[in-house]
């Protein structure tokens, strides 16, 4: 029975880390940021907090990731720093850098790029008090400036916007050949995709979720394939008409084995559904767009 707790432990480990938890052999290796900054899997954030000591702060993660948002939207490159701080807290910062494509219609209304501070605390500790069944569960934030896209170019004016939730996660060992985690979440937000659409006409709720396979790969490494849903509010700023639907994302994440001299780094790639025909007269050719991300821990 101990050893097979202690496997589980040590899959668990393994699992954890690569989402956002830690990867502990004889130290903490990388840690995989999302889009925006915290730990995560590409748009939605995870329960798991950035690696650090139970008394002292840790190490930061840096993070860089770019979407092709298409001919209309542009790209999108963000890089980011974050924090970890006494085995429950992260915080950081993002700068979001637009490049504007060409379409003469629509590519004005985005523009350089924005500011993004975030913070997220864990509430209760995955296993917490040896029950198996029981998830991490933190709640966050995130604050978004400077936003000039969409809502902010036709008022004329640098806007902000930001969300606040909660999340749960769980990673499931029991299924040991292929160690399996779910993650789900709620926030409340007047972002359009993340400040990429500007703000939204309103506060509102909206859910997310994600579920992540891992496989062992070559040479020791981890592969892994994941998906997330994440509601988007309905409606842009000051283009009440446009319909935003929900995004999808099809992702690969690379881990390299502890032994090997990228251990530090991990690699993400992916696929984000975003938005055509927003409303009658006007596609944004921004469906099914090519993302990649990395992270290298300190």
């Amino acid at each position: 029975m101990l050893k097979q707790r202690v496997s589980a432990v040590r899959i668990a480990s393994v699992v954890i880390a690569i989402f956002g938890g830690y990867l502990w052999t004889c130290a903490a290796h990388a840690q995989n940021l999302g889009l925006e900054g915290p730990t995560g899997v590409f748009v939605t954030p995870l329960a798991y907090t950035l690696a650090s000591p139970s008394n002292n702060i840790g190490r930061p993660s840096l993070g860089f990731h770019f979407l092709d948002g298409g001919s209309v939207i542009g790209y999108f490159s963000k890089i980011s720093v974050t924090e970890g701080a006494f085995n429950r807290v992260e915080f950081g910062y993002t700068r979001d850098a637009h490049q504007t494509a060409g379409d003469p219609s629509l590519s004005s209304l985005w523009h350089s790029g924005f500011n993004i501070v975030h913070a997220k605390v864990n509430l209760i500790q995955e296993n917490a008090g040896r029950h198996n069944w029981i998830p991490a569960i933190s709640a966050g934030f995130l604050e978004r400036t400077q936003v000039h896209n969409v809502g902010g170019t036709i008022n004329g004016k640098d806007t902000r916007n930001g969300d606040v939730y909660v999340v749960a996660t769980k990673t499931i060992t029991e299924t040991k050949a292929m160690p399996i985690m779910l993650s789900g979440g709620f926030r409340g937000t007047n972002s359009e995709l993340y400040g990429m659409a500007g703000n939204a006409t309103r506060f509102q709720g909206r859910a997310f979720g994600a579920v992540a396979f891992v496989f062992t790969g070559p040479h020791k490494s981890n592969i892994i394939f994941a998906s997330e849903v994440a509601q988007q509010p309905s409606h842009p700023e000051h283009l009440g008409a446009a319909e935003i639907p929900t995004t999808f994302t099809y992702a690969v994440r690379v881990v390299p084995t502890p032994e090997s001299r990228f251990s530090k780094f991990n690699v993400d790639f992916g696929i984000a559904q975003i938005a055509n025909h927003i409303m009658p007269g006007t596609d944004l050719k921004a469906r099914h767009q090519v993302a990649m991300g990395i992270s290298y821990g300190f």
